[in-house]
């Protein structure tokens, strides 16, 4: 009878569900980007899906999620639970841009229930009260930073905590310098095999670079390094390492389409940093692996480098660049363009002075 009287006000909620669309969305989307997404990617919006919209949204029908139910979605986030125990630790809210990826989700989801046909439009979405984000740098090192860094890691590739970490210590000292003289992402360096690099002789500076065919991010793309990128690469080349073709125990030398660097090394990464005060910037943000990719251009663009070959040469653009790295180095500021001066004309007569000395006007300061 309660649902007869909501039918005959027009009270009564019809449509699919937001569950449902949901799960419609997540069976297209991991079988459409099959190959062309990571799979942690897509099990990213798996997890904020399962995590916070469905037990906001699931119950809600689509044609009730509006801009002022995303908005409230948004408020929910950032507001601190009722039963949070006050004894465990304490509450924290999510970062700005935890909550945009999980709007992004849920837009994917009302764009696939658009697709088809249960919704007619789409709900504005977007933060209302924070239309332009301050433009942040991104931690790099600067070059007394670098040196203090890659000293570091050469020491404790000499000197390692344990004899049995020795491999892993010198592999973490080349893995500094070769991604500091490429530029490259963290993931292309993971996916990066010996066939993808050779030594070649640069034809500006004469010396030797590397050449490498990239794949990652951008998909195949070529990368050409600075010459302090050659001799880590020739110490990769020429390490020995556990070989599942020997017999046990033995060593052999990497075959070309073993990877440069097999294992991860994060932690003793995280410790040299922590050790020297380099994890966090200035700023207060944590320095990883990616900051040697900023570095790198930050570098280029201080010795004074074209900034579309740096972009070309990262597999970026040049708006990002200048966006996150130009803005905040200062000789990408040329004095020569901006402290301009405009010729003076001297040739105007000077009133005489007065019997008390002075004139009737001031005239301007010479140049």
């Amino acid at each position: 009878m309660e649902l007869r009287g909501k039918a005959r006000a027009g009270l009564l909620v019809k449509g699919k569900s937001f569950a449902a669309a949901a799960d419609k969305f997540t069976i297209e989307y991991e079988a459409i980007t099959h190959g062309r997404r990571s799979p942690k990617w897509v099990q990213g919006h798996k997890d904020r899906l399962r995590l916070h919209l469905l037990p906001f949204f699931g119950k809600m029908s689509l044609t009730e999620i509006t801009s002022g139910a995303g908005q409230a979605y948004r408020v929910h986030r950032m507001t601190k639970p009722e039963d949070w125990p006050d004894d465990d630790k304490e509450w924290k809210p999510p970062a700005r841009k935890t909550i945009h990826n999980e709007v992004v989700t849920l837009s994917m989801v009302l764009k696939t229930a658009q697709r088809h046909g249960w919704i007619d439009t789409l709900p504005d979405l977007s933060d209302p009260y924070r239309r332009q984000t301050k433009i942040e740098r991104r931690p790099w090192f600067t070059p007394n930073e670098y040196k203090l860094l890659y000293e570091a890691t050469r020491k404790n590739a000499a000197e390692p905590r344990s004899p049995r970490y020795r491999w892993h210590a010198e592999q973490l000292h080349d893995f500094v310098l070769f991604a500091a003289n490429t530029g490259l992402r963290p993931d292309e360096l993971k996916q990066i095999e010996f066939r993808d690099v050779e030594i070649a002789d640069d034809a500006y500076s004469g010396e030797r670079i590397l050449e490498i065919e990239v794949r990652g991010k951008r998909g195949v793309g070529y990368c050409k390094s600075m010459p302090g990128a050659v001799r880590p690469f020739e110490r990769l080349r020429d390490r020995k390492r556990m070989g599942s073709q020997g017999a046990s125990g033995d060593e052999i030398l990497p075959e070309p389409t073993d990877r440069l660097f097999p294992n991860e090394f994060k932690k003793m990464f995280n410790r040299i940093l922590a050790e020297n005060n380099l994890k966090f910037d200035r700023n207060d943000k944590a320095r990883t692996a990616y900051s040697l990719r900023h570095s790198y251009i930050c570098f280029r663009l201080l010795e004074g480098a074209d900034i579309y070959q740096v972009a070309k040469n990262c597999r970026t653009s040049v708006e990002m660049i200048e966006k996150h790295y130009a803005a905040h180095l200062k000789d990408m500021i040329d004095t020569s363009l901006v402290n301009v001066r405009r010729k003076r004309n001297h040739t105007s007569t000077v009133q005489a002075p007065d019997k008390t000395g002075s004139t009737d006007g001031e005239h301007p300061p010479s140049a």
